[in-house]
Parts: C-alpha cells; structure tokens; sequence
C-alpha cells in the first residue's frame, strides 16, 4: 500500500448508500462527488475536544474509503458517485478555536500516556486530512487557533475573509505546535513555521494571503460558496485519479531520502504508470478528439 494511504484499506464493495459514521458534534452531508465536513460546536467556537476529534477522524476515514482515489472508480455498483472534493467548515461565528479549555485542564493531571494518547488522535486527525485522496477545500472565518490553525494547513484550499484570523498560538500557553507542526511547516516553509510558533500572535487575513497560508480570501463569509463553486468547478475537470496521485507525488517528494538521480528514475516510471493509466489514455483521448473527458460533468 502507498505510504500516502497506509492504514486505509482499499475496501470492496464500499457503497455511497452505506450508513455514514453517528456523530454528534460534526455534520457530513453528500451532493454527488461532494462531501460538506461541518464542526457543530458554535457554542465554544468549535473547540476540538476528543469526542470531535474522535468523529471527524470517522467522517475523514469514511469519505477516504469512498474516494475515486482509494476505488479507482467514477462509480460505485449502485450508480452513485464516488467522492472528490471535501469541504470542511465551522459552524457559526468562528471555524476553530483550538484545543477545548477542559482538554487542556485535564492534560495538566494527565499521565504521559494519557496525553500520548491525546496528541496521536489528534494527529490522526490532521494526518487523515491532510493525506485524504480528494481534493480539499477549507472556508475559514473568524479564528483559526491551535488545532484551528492545523486544519487550515492540512486543506489543499483554504479560503479567508476580512476578520480571518490564524495563529500558532501554543506558546502563549508555555507549550509547543509539535502536532500540528508537520503540516504547518510543509505549508508555509521554515522561516514562517519558526517566527510564528515564538510569537505565537495572529495573522489576519492579508498576511495569511501573502504567507500562503490562505490561498483566497473574499469580502465577507457569505461569499464563500460561491468562492467553494468556482474551485469545485475548476477540480471537476480535473482527472480524478491525477488529484489524488498529485497529492501522494508531493508527500513522496517531502519524504524522499535517497538521491537525485534516484528520484528522476523514480518520476520518469510514475510518468510511464500515469500514461499508461486508464485516466492517462482518457484524457489523450478526449483530448485529440475534441470532446470531454468522462470524469468532466455534463453541463
């Protein structure tokens, strides 16, 4: 199994019918090749506690099994589509406040087992993001801290608006983004990573923009869906397979330890693989026959 999927089983016969994982404190709702990933916590501005972190890592497992990614398939047997794009939300005022106040209380009389345990469902949860076979699509209003600011790093397309606002902000507590760091180091590169992690303050949207930690920011939040409908559109004329297989090229690329001229053979076989591919053939097809290609929809 690819490194970029292990621990997600190629599961057969997986439909999009299938009951989808209880939760109570998320939402997962399908539109076609579309699943809409909500935090239900508006209360406590969508504070990651275990029993979230715990459904969203469900939600993320569930949508991966059902990917075109992971099936290689358009379809399942039943003719519903198989899913590429995700879109992550916060309910209400502000995506995510970080870790929940009573987690953090109680990691203080935690064994160090205990918070092990904390810190690896917490990392399956960014992990399961930022590794997921389909496209995502992150809406980010009012704060992003912590946890917050892990998620908007694991989206593939993150979208601010003017009272956006991020931050690295475990050093204020004497603590470090050690989790989360992985994924906000490979977003925004070294220097940014090890400014923003001591200072520990926000950035708003502007300089979010420019850091790259933001990939578009609109005027307010209710523009967001259609800011989410023109990247939805431009990724469903994409091959469905070459997004996924996009993503696993630049975790590969993050993880190679061999040398160069290992690497160009490696990418001139995973070219021979993707040409020879039945999207490959697809695509060149559609192409010189001046048609669409059948993963693009009908208009």
């Amino acid at each position: 199994m690819d490194m970029a999927y292990s621990g997600c089983e190629i599961m057969q016969g997986t439909k999009m019918s299938d009951a989808k994982p209880v939760a109570e404190l998320c939402s997962l709702e399908i539109d076609g090749a579309i699943a809409s990933l909500t935090l239900r916590r508006s209360e406590v501005f969508n504070a990651l506690n275990v029993q979230l972190i715990s459904e969203l890592v469900e939600a993320l497992n569930w949508t991966t099994q059902r990917s075109v990614g992971v099936t290689q398939s358009l379809h399942d047997s039943e003719g519903s589509q198989y899913l590429r794009i995700i879109v992550l939300r916060g309910d209400g005022k502000h995506f995510c406040a970080g870790a929940d106040i009573n987690m953090m209380r109680d990691a203080g009389a935690a064994t160090p087992e205990e918070n092990r345990a904390d810190s690896e469902r917490l990392d399956r949860l960014f992990y399961s993001l930022w590794a997921h076979p389909c496209f995502t699509v992150g809406a980010i209003q009012g704060v992003a801290l912590g946890g917050g600011a892990g998620l908007v790093a694991c989206v593939d397309h993150a979208i601010g608006e003017p009272r956006t606002r991020i931050a690295l902000s475990e050093a204020k507590l004497g603590i470090l983004p050690a989790v989360i760091g992985p994924y906000v180091y490979r977003k925004l590169g070294s220097a940014e990573f090890r400014r923003l992690s001591m200072l520990a303050s926000r950035v708003g949207s502007d300089e979010g923009l420019r850091i790259g930690w933001l990939n578009e920011v609109v005027n307010s939040p209710l523009e967001f869906d259609q800011a989410i409908g023109e990247v939805v559109a431009d990724v469903m004329t994409t091959g469905p397979m070459a997004v996924a297989e996009s993503k696993k090229l630049a975790m590969t690329f993050d993880a190679w330890n061999e040398g160069d001229q290992e690497l160009r053979l490696w990418t001139l076989d995973k070219t021979s693989q993707m040409r020879g591919s039945r999207e490959g053939q697809e695509g060149l097809s559609s192409f010189l026959e001046r048609r669409k290609p059948d993963w693009a929809p009908e208009e």
